[in-house]
């Protein structure tokens, strides 16, 4: 039995020097000190020796099971370090070789207008101030001087969810909510940006689903030359120190007086062109002074507290700055059109 014993671990270490890859190292380990190796044959013989030379062939099994697990640890060190620096040696990187284009993303047209926009409100005192897109009918209309059944509501054709819930379609409900909040007291400066619903066809120009930004300022001694200053700094700010600035009487139900303001044409400077339909002026957006109504329902005294509001949007101020033609082109993610604006 110590004659085999001798013989095994001298096969074992040969076949253990002779591996070559760490799966055939693995398998002579299998076959010489697994549960079916010859090693464990002869401790299952030990059984027909005698007293005395059952613990001395014990300890013989134990160094040969011994020698035969730090040659195979050895070994396996050796061909693991073999295996990495052989994967290191054909995984080299040429540094001198040019490098792959890394394609990156870039600022949404729309974001960059939007974002355009919050900096020069928050640059002059103003807040952000967000609300809910399904809206209750009351913020919507009701709040803001449009009571049920007034004709004012027909044109601004609406996705009602229930006769009181309805996608929103503008941004004035967060002014709403906000004079509510502040249940008549102190002074208000904030801009209201986000998406707007309205039934419309899709087109080059109109969209069921837009963007909208939308002013407010409640205090007291407001007048409509704040107004007009407030509007006039944003349209030399976004369109250039050369713009004028004209207003031209309209109507608002939750303003009054109402007004739309126009921009001189950014391509003719006034003269008149294509852009402009020859008129030299370009219509930018909608203001006015807050309408008393609006300021009793949410609890400011007009006699005391005055205010302006005005809204605009995003989409038509980044059609005419960047020269986009079709309002589809901000929706449809063709990557050909965004590539354009990477480095706004």
């Amino acid at each position: 039995m110590e004659a085999r014993l001798k013989e095994l671990q001298q096969e074992a270490l040969e076949k253990i020097q002779a591996s070559d890859d760490v799966k055939v190292l693995n398998d002579v380990r299998v076959a010489y000190l697994g549960k079916k190796g010859p090693i464990t044959e002869v401790l299952r013989g030990m059984g027909k020796l005698s007293a005395e030379e059952r613990p001395r062939m014990g300890a013989l099994v134990n160094e040969v099971r011994e020698a035969i697990q730090q040659q195979l640890e050895a070994k396996m060190e050796q061909l693991e370090k073999a295996e990495i620096e052989g994967r290191l040696a054909a995984e080299t990187i040429d540094v001198t070789l040019p490098s792959r284009p890394v394609s990156t993303g870039g600022h949404h047209p729309l974001t960059a207008v939007i974002e355009e926009i919050e900096d020069l409100f928050i640059g002059m005192g103003y807040e952000i101030a967000e609300g809910p897109e399904v809206e209750q009918d009351y913020y919507n209309f009701e709040a803001l001087n449009l009571p049920k059944g007034h004709p004012a509501r027909d044109m601004q054709d609406s996705f009602y969810i229930t006769e009181e819930v309805l996608l929103r379609t503008h941004t004035s409900p967060v002014q709403a909510r906000t004079m509510e909040k502040h249940e008549g007291k102190g002074p208000i400066k904030i801009i209201c940006p986000g998406k707007v619903y309205r039934r419309d066809d899709d087109d080059a120009t109109h969209s069921h689903q837009f963007m909208q930004i939308e002013g407010l300022v409640i205090d007291e001694n407001i007048r409509m030359s704040d107004l007009k200053g407030t509007l006039q700094t944003f349209a030399k700010k976004m369109f250039g120190e050369e713009r004028e600035i004209r207003l031209r009487p309209s109507f608002f139900p939750f303003t009054e007086p109402s007004v739309e303001m126009d921009i001189s044409c950014m391509m003719c400077g006034g003269k008149g062109c294509g852009t402009c339909k020859g008129t030299g002026w370009i219509e930018i957006l909608g203001a006015g002074m807050v309408h008393p109504n609006v300021l009793r329902m949410a609890g400011y005294d007009p006699e005391k507290y005055q205010g302006f509001a005005f809204g605009m949007g995003p989409e038509r101020i980044a059609m005419l700055k960047y020269g986009v033609d079709d309002i589809r082109h901000f929706y449809t993610n063709d990557v050909r059109f965004l590539q354009q604006f990477k480095r706004l």
